[in-house]
C-alpha cells in the first residue's frame, strides 16, 4: 500500500480517535491504542505487519527520554542519586520477585522464571509520563517517586539484554563473546560522554552561528538519532543513548532551542507508537487464550499495585500520593515488547508464551488511565478524615478569604499591614497547621459548604475574597455565597476571560484576572527598559489595563457569540490604537514623547 496514503489515514485515525476520547475524560493514549486496534490486523486489517510501524515509531521513546535527558543537569542526576538508586532497586527487585511464580506457572525454568519476572517488573516510560503530564503532577511528590522508579528501569533494560544469552544456557559457549559485548557496551557509554561534552556542543556553536534554523533543527535530529544508533549498534538501549545525550546537553546554553526543535518530532513519533502498540494487540491469541491473558494482566497489576504502594510507604510519601504512585506505573513497559522480541530471538522463551505476555502488558497499557482514575479517588480518600474546625472564635472579622496559597496569602498580608482582620478557610490541613505557626487565622474548613461559610461569620462580614485556585471549586463557592449570603460582596480569583465571564453571570462584584495584575507590572518594568520614563510607562499602562477591563465587561453581553467576540475585539484593538496613537501626537507635540532621553525618541514604539 502506498506509503503516503498510510501515512495519511493514520493521522486521521488519530485526528479523530484523540479529540474524541479527551473529550470522554479517557485520555489520549487510550484514543492512539484504539486508533491503531481499528487499523490493525486484528480487525480492519489495514496495517498488516505493525512490527514495521513499531520499529519505526521507537524513535518517539527515543525522543522522549532525550527531552526527559535535557530536564536533567548531571548536578541534579547526582542528588537524586539515593532516590533513582533506592526506590528504583525496590520496585525493580520486589516486582520481580513476586512476578518469578507466573515463569513457573508458565512452565519456564526457575532462572528463566527469574528473567521474566525482571522484565514483567518495568513499567512504561511514555504511558506513566504522558498520564502524568496531562494532569500536571509531574511535579508532585508522587510524580517524582515514578520519575526516578523510572528512571532506573530505563538503565535496568541495559544488563537485561546483555545477560540474555546467559539465561539461554550460551554460558560455556558465549561467555567470551558476552564479555566482549558488555566491554564494547561500556566502552561506547565511555565514548558517548567524551563525545556529548567536547565535540557536540562545538559543532552545535558552529551551527548556531550559521543562522539557519532548519540546520539546527537538523542537527538537533542528527543528535538524537545518532546517539540512539550508536547505543543499538553496541547492543545497548538506543533510549539509552538518547537520555544520556540530553543528559550531556542539559547545561548547555543550547538546551532551551534543542527542546523546543525536538518536541513536535517527539509528540507525533511518540503517538505513533501508541497506535503501533494497539496494532500490534492479536485479538484472535487473546480470545484462544483469554484465560492466561487475563490470569498474567491481573497477576502482574496485582504485583505491581503491592510492590509500589510498598515502596510509598518506604519513600515515606503522602497516603493520598501512594495509592496515585501505584496506579501511574503498575503497567507493563514498552521495554518489554523488546526484551520479549530479543529473549524469542536468543531461545530464552517460545514465541507463544512471548505473545501471551505481550498481550497482557498491551492490555495494562489499556488500562492505565482507568486505573490511574481510581488510583486518585483512593488517594482523595486517604486524605485527612478530621473533622472540619467548627469554632471559629467570637468575633467576626470584615473579610472572609477562602483559600489562602500564593494568591490568598497576598491579600492577607496587605490586610494585616492596614490592620484590617480576617477569618481564612482552606481545606488542606497541612497548610492549614504551617500557616499557623506565623500566628494567621486560618481554619480548617471548606468555603463552598454553607454550614461553615455561616459558622466562620458570612451572615456579618462585608466581603468574601475567593482565592481558590481550583476553577470549578471557585466557581461553586461563588455561587453558593450568592445564593446563601446575598449582601456579602463577592471579590473571586479568576483563571481566565472565559471564567472572569462565568463569575460575572453568578454576580460577583469583582473578577480579578490571577496573571492580569502581573503582567501589567512586567509591561510596566519592559517599558522602562526600553527607555520610557516611568511616568510615560505608567500612563501607557494604566491605559491599557482599563481599556481591557472596560472591553472584559462589554465582552460579557456577547460572550455566547463567536463572531460578535471576534468583530468586537478588532474593533476594540483598532480603537486603543488610535487611543495609544492620539496620546503619543499629543505628547510629540509638546516635546515630551520621551523626554530628553537619548536614543528613544528616534525609535516610537510600534503600537499593534
Amino acid at each position: 500500500m502506498d506509503f503516503l496514503f498510510e501515512a495519511a489515514v493514520l493521522l486521521g485515525a488519530a485526528i479523530i480517535a484523540v479529540p474524541l476520547f479527551q473529550r470522554l475524560g479517557l485520555g489520549s493514549i487510550l484514543g492512539y491504542l484504539a486508533a491503531g486496534l481499528v487499523l490493525g490486523p486484528s480487525i480492519t486489517g489495514f496495517i498488516a505487519e505493525p512490527e514495521t510501524v513499531l520499529h519505526f515509531a521507537e524513535f518517539g521513546v527515543v525522543m522522549l527520554l532525550f527531552l526527559i535527558g535535557l530536564e536533567l543537569e548531571p548536578a541534579r542526576l547526582w542528588t537524586m542519586r539515593k532516590r533513582l538508586l533506592g526506590l528504583g532497586s525496590l520496585q525493580l527487585a520486589g516486582c520481580a520477585a513476586l512476578l518469578t511464580p507466573l515463569g513457573l506457572v508458565l512452565g519456564l525454568t526457575l532462572e528463566v522464571s527469574v528473567l521474566l519476572g525482571l522484565i514483567l517488573a518495568l513499567s512504561s516510560t511514555a504511558f506513566a509520563l504522558q498520564v502524568l503530564n496531562e494532569r500536571h503532577q509531574l511535579a508532585s511528590p508522587h510524580g517524582q517517586a515514578a520519575f526516578a522508579i523510572l528512571l532506573f528501569q530505563d538503565l535496568a533494560v541495559i544488563p537485561l539484554l546483555a545477560l540474555l544469552p546467559l539465561f539461554a544456557n550460551e554460558i560455556s559457549v558465549a561467555s567470551g563473546d558476552t564479555w566482549i559485548q558488555v566491554l564494547r557496551g561500556v566502552g561506547m557509554v565511555v565514548a558517548a560522554i567524551v563525545f556529548g561534552r567536547l565535540v557536540f556542543p562545538r559543532v552545535l556553536a558552529f551551527v548556531a552561528r550559521s543562522e539557519v534554523h532548519e540546520v539546527f533543527t537538523a542537527a538537533a535530529l542528527f543528535m538524537v538519532l545518532g546517539m540512539a544508533l550508536v547505543m543499538e549498534w553496541a547492543g545497548l538501549s538506543m533510549a539509552l543513548g538518547a537520555f544520556l545525550g540530553g543528559v550531556l546537553l542539559a547545561d548547555t546554553v543550547y538546551r532551551h532551542e534543542l527542546e523546543a526543535n525536538i518536541e513536535p518530532f517527539k509528540g507525533l513519533l511518540l503517538g505513533l507508537f501508541f497506535i503501533a502498540v494497539g496494532m500490534s494487540v492479536n485479538l484472535a491469541l487473546v480470545f484462544d487464550n483469554l484465560f492466561w491473558v487475563l490470569g498474567i494482566t491481573l497477576g502482574l497489576l496485582i504485583a505491581k499495585l503491592i510492590v509500589i504502594a510498598l515502596v510509598g510507604l518506604a519513600a515515606r510519601l503522602p497516603k493520598p500520593e501512594i495509592p496515585r504512585l501505584a496506579a501511574a506505573i503498575a503497567q507493563g513497559g514498552e521495554f518489554d515488547f523488546v526484551l520479549l522480541t530479543a529473549a524469542v530471538s536468543a531461545g530464552v522463551f517460545e514465541a507463544r508464551i512471548a505473545s501471551l505476555c505481550v498481550a497482557a502488558v498491551t492490555l495494562t497499557m489499556a488500562l492505565t488511565p482507568f486505573l490511574y482514575q481510581a488510583g486518585e479517588r483512593l488517594g482523595n480518600r486517604f486524605k485527612d478524615k478530621r473533622p472540619f474546625d467548627g469554632d471559629f472564635g467570637e468575633q467576626t472579622p470584615p473579610v472572609l478569604i477562602a483559600g489562602l496559597g500564593r494568591f490568598g496569602q497576598m491579600v492577607a498580608r496587605v490586610l494585616k499591614t492596614q490592620d484590617i482582620s480576617f477569618t481564612a478557610l482552606d481545606p488542606n490541613i497541612r497548610q492549614v497547621e504551617f500557616i499557623r505557626r506565623f500566628g494567621s487565622q486560618i481554619y480548617y474548613a471548606d468555603a463552598s459548604r454553607p454550614d461553615l461559610l455561616r459558622a466562620a461569620g458570612a451572615e456579618q462580614a462585608r466581603v468574601l475574597v475567593i482565592a481558590v485556585d481550583d476553577v470549578e471549586i471557585t466557581t461553586r463557592i461563588a455561587r453558593m455565597a450568592r445564593d446563601h449570603f446575598p449582601e456579602l460582596k463577592i471579590f473571586a480569583r479568576a483563571r481566565n476571560r472565559h471564567h472572569a465571564w462565568q463569575l460575572m453571570e453568578l454576580g460577583v462584584e469583582a473578577v480579578v484576572r490571577e496573571t492580569f495584575a502581573a503582567s501589567m507590572e512586567m509591561s510596566l518594568e519592559v517599558l522602562k527598559g526600553v527607555g520610557y520614563p516611568s511616568s510615560n510607562a505608567m500612563d501607557a499602562v494604566r491605559t491599557f489595563r482599563d481599556f481591557d477591563n472596560k472591553l472584559l465587561k462589554d465582552s460579557y453581553e456577547i460572550r455566547h457569540d463567536e463572531e460578535s467576540l471576534v468583530a468586537n475585539e478588532r474593533a476594540a484593538m483598532a480603537e486603543l490604537s488610535s487611543l495609544f496613537q492620539k496620546e503619543l501626537n499629543d505628547r510629540a507635540s509638546h516635546g515630551s514623547l520621551h523626554g530628553d532621553t537619548p536614543g528613544v525618541a528616534r525609535s516610537e514604539p510600534e503600537v499593534n
